[in-house]
């Protein structure tokens, strides 16, 4: 079956919910509309979401799991290169991600390490950074190119 790439619309808020539940991401923050969230779906079955947080030319890229019984299919690749493409479109120019266990995978997307003081105030200020990733979790950045 194919797996299609949404628009996140708020009735799919439960379904979100039980993905990052199910990956053991925090739920406490989520926006109330997912604005900037993307779902993958099989047929009317939700296999995956990644969000984009974003503070005016910035952004974090947040939320991003896949059901187990899915993944290896490329699902979260797709997601996160779908909020890469809108975060150009949307003229931004840097993603950061708090990750502890997906360092390595996000480094494959172009996102590098980085020093938690480096991470402009907005990002420091949001729910995620402060309180729902833990201090040692890995701080990365990408920068966003139009030229891409």
């Amino acid at each position: 079956m194919a797996i299609q790439i949404e628009n996140a619309r708020p009735e799919d808020k439960r379904a979100v919910i039980e993905l990052l539940q199910r990956g053991n991401l925090p739920i406490n923050d989520l926006p109330v509309n997912l604005p900037n969230f993307f779902v993958a779906k099989e047929q009317d079955t939700y296999v995956g979401v990644a969000g984009l947080e974003r503070f005016g030319s910035v952004g974090l890229l947040r939320s991003v799991a896949v059901d187990s019984q899915h993944q290896g299919r490329q699902i979260a690749a797709t997601l996160v290169e779908e909020l890469l493409e809108w975060a150009k479109l949307a003229n931004m120019h840097e993603l950061y991600l708090i990750t502890t266990t997906a360092d390595r995978y996000f480094e494959r997307h172009g996102f590098k390490p980085v020093n938690r003081q480096q991470v402009p105030d907005a990002i420091q200020q949001s729910e995620q950074f402060r309180e729902l990733c833990p201090a040692s979790a890995i701080v990365m950045k990408r920068t966003v190119n139009l030229g891409e």
